[in-house]
């Protein structure tokens, strides 16, 4: 049901520092429940009034929060800005950000992604049900008939999600949401690669999976990983190499 926090009450600022304070202030009321996923924040005029500060500086402040995946703003009779529900994008879009200023490397990046699916695995074989069982063989059926790579190499990436959302926990699912949209970049650098040995893995994995046999899974799924990260890294150096040779 859609509350209406025209009651709130904020508090006046300084205007040095205006859309950082406002920005707290929303963070803060989110923080203890005063303000909750789908609520309403007041009115332009109300709440400009309230903080002591000009529409314009409010406006700045509220696409701040927009931006951070905090609120969304919506037009209309019925619009302004509206606490967001939890997402992963804020997160995906920060790691891709790095990614791309160099703040995390592809040594880096493939290295989480084996070690954060080793965790995975071993939650997933205690927690998946019936259905996530089926979800991932549908994935395998799929990248089975997938006629190009990189149809092939989505359905990896969305593999390992659906194995995330396993684990009933959501801090992996959107860790691993996170990693795979990075990787889609990274992929998209490199260029295609034989992969033809993660089918037959899979499939292997998937029968110490329902078998409940932790140790087996972790361990094929790992095996799998890691030759993977040495195909990725030796195109990647290669693709230096190549970029040095012609700067």
């Amino acid at each position: 049901m859609l509350r209406d926090s025209a009651r709130l009450e904020f508090s006046a600022i300084a205007p040095a520092r205006a859309v950082d304070e406002i920005a707290a202030q929303v963070r803060d009321m989110i923080a203890t429940g005063k303000l909750k996923p789908g609520d309403r924040l007041p009115s332009e005029r109300d709440l400009s009034a309230q903080l002591h500060v000009s529409r314009n500086t409010l406006r700045e402040a509220l696409r701040a929060l927009e931006h951070a995946g905090i609120v969304a703003m919506r037009k209309g009779a019925t619009g302004g800005a509206f606490v967001r529900s939890g997402s992963s994008g804020v997160i995906v879009n920060g790691l891709r950000d790095l990614y791309h200023l160099g703040a995390i490397t592809p040594q880096q990046l493939t290295e989480a992604r084996v070690w954060l699916s080793e965790v995975v695995v071993r939650v997933a074989c205690e927690r998946a049900t019936g259905e996530d069982f089926d979800a991932l063989d549908a994935n395998i059926d799929a990248s089975a008939k997938a006629e190009d790579f990189d149809e092939r190499a989505r359905l990896n990436r969305e593999f390992h999600v659906i194995l995330a959302r396993a684990t009933r926990n959501p801090i992996m699912v959107i860790t691993m949401e996170s990693i795979m949209a990075v990787f889609a970049q990274f992929i998209a650098q490199i260029g295609p690669s034989d992969n033809s040995f993660i089918l037959p893995s899979r499939r292997r994995f998937m029968k110490h999976l329902r078998a409940r046999d932790v140790a087996a899974a972790a361990a094929e799924m790992t095996k799998a990983l890691a030759r993977l990260q040495t195909k990725y890294m030796d195109q990647w150096s290669a693709r230096a190499a190549a970029g040095a040779a012609t700067s």
